[in-house]
């Protein structure tokens, strides 16, 4: 038997002393046990009421920014009036009334320890409605007691539905004159009514301060909504404004905004983009002295005067608050942002290849090998040497001129005889303009006949819109230009999904102009996270802050005095620059004119509007993808355009301009990447018809009309309506005849078709001015339409 083992010298790579502890795995971590799992999910459930509650607690409080909420009367007989007069009549409350905007005010409640500020949007605004509901922490929709809403609050919901809804409530005002009993089923009918668009709301009865209280009180507990593209930049609605010229113009200068910061923490080395405006930069941050502030009498000697005088004065006081402005910060122009949106590209910075002196030698060599002895008349210069023929090329060449003579004979034949036609054509009309007319005083309305005209344009693209979709993608082959000359640009494939395209094949002039990621879903992870877990130096949310605004047009200021919101957004870093989108988009249920490709179209992206010429293509998880020729009813598809950049998720809305400025809604969807090598494929689809049909062969006409079109698609496959596939053969004759070989008999109606492929690029125009729309029509009778809610 073996006997003890001998304990071995003790092991001196080991550290002596005290050990640390070794990380756990994951797979530990995870291996919890039941109670462990129980209060782990406690916690979490703990933290996120928490979280809950503080961000309730913060919204118009002292130390949090005042609690903005628009009132939005969604039909023409919705009593807005009467609403603010109730919640301007709360007890223990002091109203500060915006002066030059109607329907604004600021309501401070000591008592409760609330702030509110109020604003009136009108439905029939589209863009102030929008504008204000990218900032708003609540929308109240004032609803009518019989009817709810008309066609303008229809098409208001619609819009913001897409954009965002933030936390929302449901005031009915007025409807006491009816009976108790009508009142009963008036409000009933009115309850059923909302439940396609507000399914679990609840209906608030605005007729008395007991009311508004309630209301009120519900709008400060309520669970706010979040809406992803503004929770992650700082924002702000401007509560004064003052313009200050610069010295080289009385055009451009410097606007000081005053507001109160929301979202996120504002720093002065970012950008602003002011939305309907543009992108801009700051010079400095001030802190003034708060005007809506609760509790006015904590602050002692002077400051208290000075206070007190802030909140007595009104919206455009800024005189009065620059006594007690305080600088919180200026920016670094080594840290600041830049304004360039577009690279400056270099026409001399080309690949180029210098050539070697292999290759200039065999250069010579073949000029010496292809030149040839002419005899010339004197004076003759080597341009005009080059096209006299030797008399040995003239005989090479009259066989193959023979061939063409029959053909060239017929085709001249058509074409004087098609020249005939069109000229005894030309000259008919020429005799009925000679002809006078008595005309009736109603035909020369020019407003009608710009109506006529008008719809004979939508025919021709409902036309066009119905033959696409009987015939997708097929066009005839031209008779005047050669197949081979007007399809040059196009390719053939063997396999749409299989077949490799290079993305950086080929690329446009407007390409050289773009900025493009590396990896853009790992640069947007990495603002996102230092956007949650990094601290910003800055104007903390709640501040009351002015920001210098530096190159702002006057145009600016003078919106803004006409009661236009002034809303503005910090941007993330590149989101100035310029790339190409991508939007996946569906169409809205209430448009469905024909919308073209590369038509001009407003987007509301996100915190940005803009005016472009899009793209349309297929939504396919493939690395091609088909271009539509227009916007499909029936399926979701993507939209590509030349765009600054911006970090979904972000909420689209496609309008169309009518012809007297309306704007239609007709596409709604979300920000799908930020990818120029997305490739769009054209395809052109020539067909033929078969004329003589043999087992396994047969004869194909008018898809080419010459024998050189047909040698020169001859590596292109060609498939059949029917599922046959084939190649060509050989061309027979001079008239674009074929044999092609299929893997199966033709049937006498099936039709040969020949795909070719070339890849589309956008059209840079870009534009970030939208002209104002004009306000919406309102009918008293609005159908309900169900819609997906973006957040």
């Amino acid at each position: 038997p073996a006997g003890p083992a001998r304990r071995g010298p003790p092991d001196r790579s080991l550290p002596a002393g005290r050990v640390s502890v070794k990380a756990q795995p994951r797979r530990r971590l995870r291996d919890l046990s039941r109670v462990d799992r129980r209060h782990q999910a406690l916690q979490l459930r703990r933290q996120r009421k928490e979280a809950v509650l503080a961000e309730k607690r913060s919204l118009g409080s002292r130390d949090g920014p005042p609690h903005l909420v628009v009132l939005v009367p969604l039909h023409s007989r919705a009593a807005a009036h009467d609403t603010l007069r109730l919640l301007q009549s709360q007890d223990s409350a002091v109203v500060r009334v915006d002066e030059g905007r109607a329907g604004s005010f600021a309501l401070l409640c000591p008592r409760l320890k609330q702030r509110w500020r109020f604003v009136t949007a009108q439905a029939g605004d589209l863009h102030t409605v929008l504008d204000l509901a990218k900032v708003a922490d609540s929308l109240l929709f004032i609803l009518d007691p019989a009817d709810g809403w008309d066609s303008a609050g229809e098409h208001c919901l619609s819009c913001l539905f897409t954009q965002g809804l933030p936390s929302y409530a449901l005031a009915v005002p007025g409807g006491t004159d009816l009976p108790p009993k009508k009142q009963i089923d008036a409000r009933k009918k009115l309850a059923k009514a909302i439940e396609k668009r507000f399914p679990e709301a609840k209906l608030f009865p605005l007729n008395t301060e007991q009311e508004s209280s309630l209301l009120l009180r519900h709008l400060a507990t309520q669970k706010q909504r979040h809406l992803a593209f503004r929770d992650r930049r700082a924002h702000l609605l401007a509560y004064a404004a003052e313009f200050v010229p610069g010295q080289e113009s009385d055009l451009v200068g410097t606007l000081k905004v005053s507001g109160f910061v929301r979202g996120q923490t504002l720093n002065v080395n970012s950008l602003v983009h002011i939305v309907g405006h543009g992108d801009f930069q700051m010079s400095q941050v001030d802190a003034p002295p708060d005007p809506l502030t609760l509790n006015p009498r904590v602050v002692k000697g002077q400051k208290r005067s000075q206070d007190m005088e802030v909140q007595d004065d009104s919206v455009n006081g800024t005189e009065e608050m620059e006594e007690d402005v305080k600088v919180l910060m200026k920016a670094d122009p080594n840290k600041q942002e830049s304004l360039q949106s577009e690279v400056v590209p270099d026409p001399m910075e080309g690949e180029q290849t210098w050539p070697t002196e292999e290759e200039l030698q065999e250069a010579e060599a073949s000029l010496k090998a292809n030149r040839r002895v002419v005899k010339v008349p004197k004076g003759t210069s080597k341009y005009q040497a080059a096209w006299i023929v030797d008399d040995g090329e003239e005989g090479n060449q009259e066989d193959d001129d023979d061939e063409d003579d029959d053909t060239d004979d017929d085709m001249m034949e058509e074409a004087v005889s098609q020249e005939g036609e069109s000229s005894e054509e030309e000259e008919e009309p020429a005799e009925e303009e000679c002809e006078t007319m008595t005309i009736s005083e109603c035909l020369r309305d020019d407003q009608y006949d710009e109506k006529v005209e008008e719809d004979e344009q939508m025919l021709e693209r409902y036309k066009q819109e119905r033959m696409d979709e009987m015939f997708p993608d097929e066009v005839d082959t031209p008779r005047d230009v050669p197949a081979r000359v007007r399809f040059q640009k196009y390719r053939g494939l063997k396999s749409f999904r299989t077949s490799p395209w290079d993305p950086k094949e080929n690329l446009p002039r407007d390409y050289a102009r773009i900025f493009q990621f590396q990896d853009f879903s790992r640069t947007r992870k990495h603002l996102f996270r230092q956007i949650e877990k990094e601290e910003t130096e800055g104007a903390s949310v709640g501040w009351y802050v002015t920001l210098h605004v530096c190159n702002v047009p006057v145009s600016v200021m003078e919106s803004f005095r006409e009661g236009k919101p002034l809303v503005l957004f910090s941007l993330l870093p590149h989101e100035q620059k310029m790339s190409v989108l991508n939007f996946l988009v569906r169409r809205h249920p209430s448009n469905s004119e024909p919308v073209r490709a590369k038509e001009e179209l407003i987007f509301h992206c996100g915190f940005r509007r803009f005016r472009a010429s899009p793209l349309f293509s297929q939504h396919t998880s493939a690395d091609k993808h088909k271009l539509e020729r227009f916007l499909r009813l029936d399926a979701a598809l993507v939209v590509t355009l030349y765009a600054p950049i911006t970090f979904p998720p972000a909420s689209v809305l496609l309008f169309k301009q009518r012809s007297n400025g309306m704007h239609d809604l007709i596409a709604t969807g979300s920000l799908l990447s930020v990818d120029p090598d997305r490739i769009v494929i054209k395809r052109l689809v020539l067909s033929g018809h078969p004329f003589k049909i043999f087992t396994k062969m047969a004869v194909v006409r008018y898809m080419f009309f010459n024998r050189e079109d047909v040698m020169w698609f001859k590596p292109v496959e060609l498939r059949t309506k029917w599922g046959r596939r084939g190649h060509i053969k050989e061309p027979l004759g001079t008239h674009g005849h074929m044999k092609c070989h299929f893997d199966g008999q033709l049937k006498s109606q099936d039709t040969v078709l020949l795909n070719l492929y070339k890849r589309v690029f956008p059209k840079w125009t870009y534009d970030p001015h939208v002209p104002e729309p004009v306000p919406w029509v309102r009918s008293e009778s609005a159908l309900p339409v169900q819609e997906v809610e973006m957040e």
